[in-house]
């Protein structure tokens, strides 16, 4: 069974030493020597606990703290503030800026890691988020699906996956599909609610199949959006070589080699401003119809269900 992973950030390395001891024989132990190498660390090497000390150079526990708290994807990461001063104001700050817990050193070892426990297993429990972006996972997006179909209320429901995937991770990796669809998740929350604002919802699926559901008046806005910001990212995930070409060989299910593009978006909408929809079934078939439709086009595109109640 694989330890859970904690990452230590402090500037005295003496501090790491002792944590480092004391927490070893439970818990896969990172360090870091200051807040700024520390968020690095949390972008790469996904910890389930971090604990951080206060007062450090180049980037302040605080500072860590708010950086990390404002990444989706990093957010749900519990954070435990050592702080050697004592002070109340100190432990406040450090609670607002999105600490989980504190402790003030010196720290009974035996007391830090029943702490450690406790927080492990509140987190353990919290949302169905999907493990590799943490967004809400299927038991989230269908509670607010029937919420939006209860509400009686217009909305419209987003589902999004990648085309191509398949030969991308192939070639180059599930390490870097991984990396791909983290960034998409990035990239749905910031456009979904910039545009969308922040009662927009954004949930995944699984694997590179996402949901996001806004109101029918923007929901074409927001794919549009969804759509520019991926065509301009999707280069980066390839080397040089082949983003000049453009395309790079794979296999087909079949197992035929194939020439295909670069990774694309494919987007169906499935709204009630036409056709009342009364159960969760409908939307999901609805968008995987549609979402088929929109991936034969092999090009990022973005399709609604014209069709009218009769």
């Amino acid at each position: 069974m694989n330890k859970e992973r904690i990452l230590t950030i402090d500037d005295d390395p003496d501090i790491l030493d002792v944590l480092d001891l004391t927490l070893s024989e439970f818990y896969e132990v990172i360090q870091a020597p200051n807040g700024q190498e520390g968020l690095k660390m949390v972008q790469t090497k996904n910890p389930n606990l971090v604990i951080c000390d206060y007062m450090m150079p180049i980037m302040t526990g605080k500072e860590f703290c708010k950086a990390m708290k404002k990444d989706i994807l990093l957010e749900h990461i519990p954070v435990i503030m050592l702080t050697g001063k004592g002070e109340t104001k100190d432990m406040v700050v450090g609670i607002e800026a999105g600490a989980d817990d504190y402790l003030v050193k010196p720290f009974e070892p035996s007391m830090l890691l029943a702490r450690i426990k406790m927080i492990l297993r509140r987190t353990s429990r919290s949302l169905d988020a999907n493990p590799l972006t943490h967004l809400p996972g299927n038991t989230s997006i269908m509670e607010e699906l029937q919420n939006k179909i209860a509400s009686g209320k217009t909305f419209a429901v987003g589902y999004a996956d990648l085309d191509k995937f398949k030969i991308y991770n192939d070639k180059y990796g599930f390490e870097k599909g991984d990396e791909v669809i983290k960034e998409l998740a990035r990239l749905l929350v910031r456009v979904v609610r910039s545009i969308g604002g922040p009662d927009a919802f954004i949930g995944h699926i699984g694997g590179d199949d996402f949901v996001f559901v806004t109101t029918d008046e923007l929901v074409e806005d927001v794919c549009k959006g969804v759509i520019t910001e991926f065509d301009k990212t999707a280069p980066q995930f390839y080397n040089e070589e082949d983003r000049t070409a453009g395309y790079i060989m794979g296999k087909d299910r079949l197992g035929n080699e194939i020439k295909t593009g670069l990774l694309s978006i494919s987007i169906g909408i499935v709204s009630n401003a036409n056709q009342p929809i009364t159960h969760v079934a409908q939307i999901s078939e609805k968008g995987a119809e549609l979402k088929k439709y929109a991936k034969s086009f092999q090009e990022s595109i973005y399709v609604r269900d014209q069709r009218k109640a009769k």
